[in-house]
């Protein structure tokens, strides 16, 4: 690997799967922002993995794929992962700095706050039954859709609950409740399927789900893109969730109510952790939208103070790799003569003074003080503005902030991308081409994600 694509690895993102055949493989992807600050993702290796996945084998496994890249630790900002025990200890064992799934984490906080209700269950329940008629019998699903038609209605199919897909519940639920009359219509012609047909708490218990649950599912698929700056939102996503989205209402039902409150309280706890909220802290504050908005007052001064180190280390990394790379010329005393015939002076050189260090006129730590303290009275930037946008014509103004949002930006907030990659492998691993052998699937899924 070329040294280049080492300085830009920043972000890593592994999971694991099993194929068709039931082989287990780990896929390694990275997410970087290069020097034209363009959001970067490339999928590296899908190695066999066929050992137990203990957080000691994956720990293992993890740095031997970044060995066999050529890529080193230190360069590595952070890793994205769900909630696994064995995930979590890996990333211990290998002291790398996690990031937990923000969609997987949102899924259980919905999970967690429906779970002991039995009166959700029951209407959870008359929804998946609704959904599996409609979904076998050919002649329901033209009578649906003809009663669409007659009450003007969307024409969309129903949404079937999938365990591992996030909000699909949610989702199931919203559409039984916006096609509620053309489902009565269908159902109660049909003497084997009126008593599906939801009483009137069914619809209250689902339309208080609904309110509660249901602009949640926005943030989810909001935050698991992969072609923007996602990890900087997660600070007002929270700050957002606390103050209006799960925040009780007059209007609210007791049961929405309770709901929001306990999703609301699993979040926080989770989000509690003190090098989880200094990580959201510096992405935020490195976002030109957001910078200090969403940082407690208290926090703002260790942040700042934060961000200064790393800047004065990237400052001082270069310089040292400067002096390094290209050694300071010989002054004219130093030079040795030369047997050549003297060049003339032009008229330019007569008027042309020694240059001196920087160094040795302004001090480096003064200097990016300056810049950290421009950066502060630098207006923010409208909120659907891109960030690495802002960045690609300021980084002029900020050498070393920019650096840092480099650093930091490209941490996507979800799993989302290696969820894409797996669709992507059980593409590639078809019943039809179930034979592949490990190293082919390497190769089949690099060129599927990176051409």
């Amino acid at each position: 690997m070329s040294w280049k694509t080492q300085s830009f690895m920043r972000q890593l993102y592994y999971y694991l799967w099993s194929s068709r055949t039931t082989e287990p493989y780990m896929s390694l992807t990275v997410h970087f922002v290069n020097a034209n600050f363009e959001l970067c993702s490339r999928c590296l290796q899908t190695a066999y993995f066929p050992t137990d996945h203990t957080g000691e084998n994956i720990a293992m496994g993890l740095r031997e794929c970044l060995a066999n890249w050529g890529l080193k630790e230190e360069a590595q900002t952070c890793i994205t992962t769900d909630n696994a025990s064995n995930m979590v200890k890996a990333m211990e064992l290998n002291q790398w700095t996690r990031l937990q799934c923000f969609g997987h984490r949102l899924h259980l906080a919905i999970e967690n706050a429906v779970k002991d209700e039995q009166r959700i269950k029951r209407a959870t329940g008359l929804c998946k039954q609704l959904v599996a008629v409609f979904t076998h019998s050919w002649k329901k699903k033209a009578a649906l859709k003809q009663a669409q038609q007659d009450l003007n209605l969307p024409q969309q199919s129903l949404v079937t609950e999938c365990p591992t897909r996030w909000g699909s519940r949610q989702k199931m639920i919203g559409r039984v409740l916006e096609q509620s009359k053309a489902l009565c219509q269908v159902l109660s012609e049909d003497r084997k399927t009126r008593h599906l047909v939801p009483t009137w708490q069914d619809t209250d218990v689902l339309e208080s789900v609904n309110n509660a649950l249901g602009p949640l599912q926005e943030f989810t698929d909001a935050l698991s893109g992969e072609d923007y700056v996602s990890v900087s939102y997660l600070k007002p996503v929270l700050h957002l969730l606390k103050t209006a989205t799960l925040a009780e209402t007059d209007q609210d039902t007791n049961l929405t109510k309770d709901i929001k409150s306990r999703a609301l309280h699993y979040i926080e706890e989770k989000y509690s952790d003190p090098v989880t909220q200094e990580l959201l802290d510096i992405t935020s504050f490195l976002d030109p939208r957001f910078k200090t908005s969403y940082i407690s007052e208290e926090n703002v001064p260790y942040i700042k103070d934060r961000v200064k180190m790393e800047m004065e280390q990237v400052a001082q990394k270069e310089q040292r790799a400067c002096v390094t790379t290209h050694p300071m010329p010989l002054s004219a005393e130093e030079e040795p003569p030369s047997t050549s015939t003297k060049r003339k002076r032009s008229l330019g050189s007569f008027f042309k003074t020694k240059a001196v260090p920087a160094s040795s006129t302004v001090q480096l730590e003064d200097t990016i003080k300056a810049e950290l303290d421009n950066y502060f009275i630098t207006p923010t930037i409208d909120g659907e503005q891109d960030p690495l946008a802002w960045w690609r014509v300021h980084n002029v103004n900020f050498p070393w902030l920019s650096k840092l949002a480099r650093k930091y930006l490209c941490i996507p907030a979800t799993s989302a991308p290696s969820e894409r990659l797996f669709s992507a492998s059980g593409n590639i691993v078809t019943c039809q081409r179930a034979s592949l052998k490990p190293a082919k699937v390497d190769m089949l899924v690099f060129l599927a994600k990176n051409l």
